[in-house]
């Protein structure tokens, strides 16, 4: 009979394997439980223990009071930034699947022509000034819409998904073609649904794309009730930077400590954290 018990070489390979595993998950996690726990800090704890990962001197939340403490403006903020995220996301995705799967056929007359086109503009781009000028002569300087118009379709998201189309098989479309369907049809009925994984990966540098977008909010948008949550934080940020400055610069050189630290740190965890959330989701798909 054949001898199946584990030599001590295979333990010890296992154990080495294992602890190295344990190694790289603790470098991998370790900057986001820095950042979650030095928000939870005081300046003092901060100061005396700068590689703390627990706080064991007491939890202070002013940095979460400071920064919820805007209220309205960054609920308001919020519902900007999930009206783009959602609708954004949705429209960009469908957009370039749509163009994607024209230009994956050979026999689209313009496909060599719209590709080179797509290509140009990795290498060339208007600039900040025609983008402006343009944007306020079609009507959407001041309006949501400009977070979700201007950056509908984007050249490297045209090109994965031509590139993923190319290569499904050409005798699902034609099968489907001698049952009556048309191109739309197979489209939604047939490509997408065996697209998923392109489909969720587009969709989710989509999310990350348009929740930490913030430029679009200060040049495109005057209105403060109109600009993403981004916005927003950076604007309180730079509050509480001026007012600290001008209250306790004594103590600040004194520390050597940034006495915003916490609000900088809170503010990460707070823009961060849904996408921590949304990401295991759409990981399921992938």
């Amino acid at each position: 009979m054949r001898d199946y018990s584990r030599t001590a070489g295979s333990v010890a390979f296992d154990i080495l394997n294992i602890l190295i595993m344990l190694l790289l998950c603790f470098i991998t996690l370790y900057p986001f439980l820095f950042v979650v726990s030095r928000s939870f800090m005081t300046e003092g704890e901060r100061a005396a223990r700068p590689y703390a990962l627990i706080p064991f001197r007491g939890i202070s939340l002013e940095g979460y009071k400071y920064i919820l403490g805007a209220g309205s403006k960054v609920l308001t903020g919020y519902s900007i930034t999930f009206f783009r995220v959602i609708v954004g996301t949705f429209l960009s995705v469908l957009c370039e699947a749509m163009f994607a799967y024209a230009l994956s056929k050979k026999y689209y007359p313009l496909r060599g022509f719209l590709t080179v086109m797509i290509a140009f503009t990795l290498w060339f781009g208007g600039g900040l000034i025609p983008t402006f000028l343009v944007v306020r002569a079609v009507g959407l300087y001041n309006s949501i819409w400009v977070y979700v118009i201007a950056p509908l379709m984007g050249a490297w998201g045209i090109i994965i998904m031509r590139t993923f189309f190319s290569q499904l098989p050409e005798s699902l479309e034609e099968s489907a073609k001698l049952d009556g369907a048309n191109d739309v049809t197979i489209l939604f009925r047939i490509v997408f649904p065996i697209s998923t994984a392109v489909l969720a990966t587009m969709a989710l540098f989509s999310v990350v794309f348009h929740w930490n977008e913030w430029f679009m909010g200060i040049i495109y948008v005057s209105n403060p009730n109109k600009v993403p949550v981004m916005v927003i934080l950076y604007q309180i940020l730079r509050q509480a930077a001026r007012s600290i400055r001008g209250d306790t610069w004594g103590a600040e050189s004194e520390k050597n400590i940034p006495p915003s630290l916490s609000i900088r740190m809170a503010l990460i965890v707070v823009t961060a954290f849904p996408v921590v959330v949304a990401y295991p989701f759409f990981q399921s798909t992938l």
